[in-house]
């Protein structure tokens, strides 16, 4: 794929999404959090350029939503089913969506959305999914014990590429080797040239090193686990509790993230455990065995009666004898008791092997002393025997246990891909559920222009034909919305009372076709729609606007009679097939010029490829003022109870209704004897 192909995406922009593993996977699938993990490029735009390469694949042109009120919609629709989402991947991944007049987009969609519709939204996997998220890269690894050494500057450089996390140092000769291996506890030659060179210390000569990251540096792997633990986790308790087949054995990967701690360090293994606990040990297990010896031989003091001679005293002082030798003499055998005592304590204390137990034993000095007292370079060369094994066990423990997990990383990537995945399912699945959804049927042949006598029970061509329609946009519970049925084949005019809902009527239309276009359900019993390219919603304007604005009015209209619409090269049919929706347009100006401008638009529009409704106050005099028999549609007041109006909000075919003014002078002349009423009915 040419990265730079895709609609706004750059030079620098195709540098950074280069830099991931697999830019053309995440631009195929919409993976929003990939794609905002190369440099520079936040969720916002990440979504922006998926979008971009969708259109790209499909070739889309794109522009679908061709005004204001048709972009308002679309994103209250898209607010929906974010509402629904449990993750902030599938927020951002919904944004991938869109409508298009694409046959290909809107068959991958509807694929996609039917496969939702299977999903259930179990309490369970919605709770796992809270604690998914897309999988991050460990930062600023680095490892201080080891490093690379190379004589070769481009391999220098290649190993700084590609570990980054490693000292890479720059030797000549056996001897630069000797002295990192003082610094390092393990260097590791790239060479071949140093094979065979006996240095001491931890000098390990491997050539392929660079091409067993895992082995050489497994702290890489073990960040990355660590890092993402929680959400692994996670990931496998949604695959358990959606019964989704898991691309790995879940219970070898828990078992392995048991295994490495939060730090990235190995846990669970318990000769690690007994090291650590000896090293963090040490100098109180040593300082409580000499209390215990010299507790032992103060004991034995104070119970033996000790004689010593004139002559032997006499010796003794001579000889610069102290009570060692007195010890040594009188008290041989308590003394070796005593310090096999201390020995026995710190060995049993530190719980030590047979060959740490060996050198504990000369911690403390058969020769007889008072207090007995440890031998500090025995002890220090105890700490670091206990160290080196504990550095040996880990290092081996990480390199296995790194091995282990990273085969299984693709996997690993999968397991959580597939989980916020299903997130975007479910938030369809739920918004269909919650709005009582269905899957829109798509009529496979060109509306008949100017044809809208069309019932809503004919299975013929059709522009739009909405059965049990009901708009989740209301601001009043769905339960409590009316269902509205209507069809339009090509243009209408739509009359009715105020209040009575000609613009939540308009809404619902507008709704129904961006959601259909998107492949996602809508919110109706049944949909049969025409594959539009190009969907504009005139919102009723606030007031009646200035000669500019009135002027950018009529040249948006004059486009649509005229053509003007962007076609892709594969959809050139729906292209050209416009969905017009306007509401009140007779408030741009003066209400004798208005009817006369929407008599004209309505003959221009009249034979092209377009579906329209107009919403008016002035059906009437529009039809009268139009040369052709303009159809008229009507949403039905059946009259007034308490002062509030009773409506039918399924529109009447070729029906004008009756104006809000006309029923109430109805009711009243119902109401009274007198002649005014009347003759003021009879002029309607």
């Amino acid at each position: 794929m040419e990265l730079e192909a895709i609609p706004g995406v750059g030079s620098k922009t195709a540098t950074a999404l280069s830099e991931l593993d697999d830019p053309e996977r995440a631009l195929r699938t919409g993976d929003v959090a990939e794609l905002a993990s190369a440099p520079g490029i936040t969720e916002g735009r990440a979504a922006a350029i998926a979008r971009g390469a969708i259109r790209e694949r499909h070739d889309d042109p794109g522009g679908f939503l061709a005004t204001d009120r048709a972009k308002e919609l679309y994103r209250d629709a898209l607010g929906l089913l974010k509402d629904r989402t449990v993750t902030s991947y599938g927020e951002k991944r919904l944004e991938t969506l869109y409508p298009s007049g694409v046959e290909s987009r809107i068959e991958e969609v509807r694929e996609f959305a039917e496969r939702a519709l299977e999903r259930d939204p179990d309490p369970e996997v919605l709770d796992a999914l809270a604690d998914v998220e897309p999988l991050a890269e460990p930062r600023d690894v680095s490892v201080r014990d080891r490093c690379l050494a190379t004589a070769d500057a481009e391999r220098y450089s290649e190993a700084q590429r590609a570990i980054p996390e490693l000292t890479v140092e720059v030797v000549e000769d056996a001897r630069d080797l000797a002295d990192l291996a003082r610094g390092y506890s393990t260097v590791i030659a790239l060479d071949e040239a140093f094979a065979g060179v006996a240095v001491d210390g931890d000098v390990r000569v491997e050539p392929d090193a660079l091409e067993r990251p895992a082995e050489v540096v497994p702290e890489r792997v073990l960040a990355f686990y660590a890092s993402n633990r929680e959400c692994l986790q996670a990931a496998a308790r949604v695959h358990r509790a959606a019964g989704i087949d898991p691309p790995l054995d879940l219970e070898a990967l828990e078992s392995a993230l048991e295994r490495v701690d939060s730090e990235g360090t190995v846990v669970g293994d318990d000769e690690l455990d007994r090291l650590a606990r000896a090293i963090d040990d040490l100098d109180a297990a040593v300082s409580t065995a000499e209390s215990v010896a010299n507790d032992a031989l103060r004991t034995a003091i104070e119970e033996q009666d000790v004689t010593v001679e004139g002559s032997d005293l006499l010796s003794l002082v001579e000889q610069g004898a102290g009570v060692d030798s007195l010890l040594s003499r009188e008290l041989s055998d308590e003394h070796a008791e005593a310090v096999a005592q201390a020995r026995e304590e710190l060995i049993e204390s530190l719980d030590l092997d047979s060959g740490e137990a060996e050198v504990a034993r000369r911690a403390f000095p058969e020769e007889p002393t008072f207090p007995v007292e440890r031998d500090e370079e025995v002890v220090t060369r105890l700490r670091e025997d206990l160290q080196a094994a504990k550095d040996r066990r880990a290092a081996r423990r990480k390199r296995e246990l790194a091995a282990d997990l990273a085969d299984r990383r693709d996997d690993a990537e999968r397991l959580v891909r597939t989980a916020l995945e299903l997130d975007v399912e479910l938030a369809i699945a739920r918004f269909a559920a919650d709005f009582d959804c269905v899957m829109p049927e798509f009529d496979s042949e060109p509306s008949e222009s100017g044809d809208s006598t069309r019932s809503s029970s004919s299975r013929g061509a059709c522009g739009f034909d909405i059965s049990g329609g009901r708009s989740p946009l209301l601001d009043v519970a769905f339960e409590a919305v009316e269902p509205v049925d209507y069809d339009v084949s090509g243009v209408a005019l739509l009359s009715g009372v105020n209040s009575g809902g000609k613009t939540s009527t308009l809404d619902l239309v507008a709704l129904v076709t961006i959601l259909a276009h998107m492949g996602l359900p809508v919110p109706a019993e049944s949909v049969r729609i025409q594959r539009f390219g190009e969907l504009h919603y005139h919102a009723k304007t606030q007031g009646t606007l200035d000669a500019g604005a009135f002027e950018a009015t009529l040249r948006e209209f004059a486009g649509l009679a005229t053509g003007g619409t962007r076609t892709s090269s594969k959809d050139a049919d729906a292209g050209g097939n416009r969905l017009v929706l306007v509401d009140e347009l007779e408030s741009i100006t003066e209400p004798g010029a208005s009817a006369k401008i929407i008599a004209g638009i309505l003959e221009e529009l009249r034979g092209r490829d377009v579906t329209g409704v107009f919403v008016s106050h002035l059906a009437a005099e529009i039809r009268e003022m139009a040369d052709y028999d303009v159809s008229v549609d009507g949403i039905e007041a059946q009259g007034l109870e308490d002062g509030e109006l009773v409506v039918n909000r399924s529109p009447v075919k070729n029906h004008l209704a009756r104006s809000t003014p006309e029923l109430i002078v109805e009711k009243l002349a119902g109401d009274s004897s007198g002649e005014f009423y009347d003759r003021l009915l009879e002029k309607f």
